[in-house]
């Protein structure tokens, strides 16, 4: 059975005491209303990893994550961030290769693979995005960008270093504009990425890899995309700033 995971992305928001309460609304209300299986991940800046790491010890349900590591183990990079630092925070999964850091900072395959070995290293599970631009898309190249991505960025791993991957799938032109995949093209591409794997690796490891759907996922259109054969869940972005509509969000897999 593969994990359903809805793993929250605060990005560049929220102060420190504006995070720990968000953080304490959701840790309280999973432990309230959360009834199925599911796993919650908040991936959020760096100043509160270490504060609602320690919130979340001794909820099963929720982990804590980084939005971003370095490339290097350690050294003289002013103003950066290892794996190893954020392990040591308590957090247990990484965001990598988020279009916004693919396209603000450049971050190509060759540095995300880098990124990819040191997270796993430190222990971290890697929630690795990919997706294409509009353009792209309207150009019918998406299969072959999202091949690219993955071939570039994690599928120089074996077999066992992969089943700690997370996949997810954001459509760039999906992202922070209100536009969102249809369940069927979401689908598509899911079910695309998982034929890859099986084809890289075997059919046991793609269907044991949790695909997650992200793009401007909220709590009315959760249910049909959660209900998707390859969609195991999402990787939210602006909803989970609001405690009520990331719940809402995990909910779906409630009944």
């Amino acid at each position: 059975m593969r994990r359903k995971i809805v793993a929250g992305n605060w990005k560049m928001n929220l102060d420190y005491q504006q995070g720990i309460s968000l953080f304490s609304e959701i840790i309280n209300m999973v432990k309230d209303e959360v009834r199925g299986d599911q796993h919650v991940v908040v991936c959020s800046p760096f100043i509160h990893l270490h504060a609602i790491s320690q919130l979340a010890k001794g909820h099963p349900r929720v982990s804590t994550g980084a939005q971003n590591c370095y490339a290097e183990a350690a050294g003289a990079y002013t103003g950066e961030i290892s794996a190893a630092q954020v392990t040591s925070t308590g957090a247990t999964y990484v965001i990598l290769g988020h279009s916004e850091r693919r396209i603000y900072f450049g971050e190509d395959g060759y540095l995300l693979s880098k990124k990819v070995d040191l997270a796993l290293k430190s222990g971290l599970s890697p929630i690795f995005c990919v997706g294409e631009t509009l353009e792209e898309r309207e150009s019918d190249q998406y299969f072959d960008v999202i091949r690219q991505q993955l071939e570039a960025g994690v599928f120089h791993l074996s077999n066992e270093a992969f089943k700690n991957i997370i996949l997810a799938y954001e459509p760039v032109w999906a992202i922070g504009t209100g536009l969102t995949a249809s369940p069927q093209q979401a689908q598509e591409v899911h079910a695309f990425i998982r034929n890859e794997i099986a084809a890289h690796y075997n059919q046991e490891v793609a269907d044991s890899t949790s695909v997650l759907y992200g793009g401007s996922c909220n709590p009315g259109n959760a249910p049909d995309l959660f209900s998707q054969a390859d969609i195991d869940g999402g990787l939210i972005g602006g909803a989970s700033l609001k405690s009520r509509d990331f719940v809402e969000i995990v909910k779906v897999y409630n009944a």
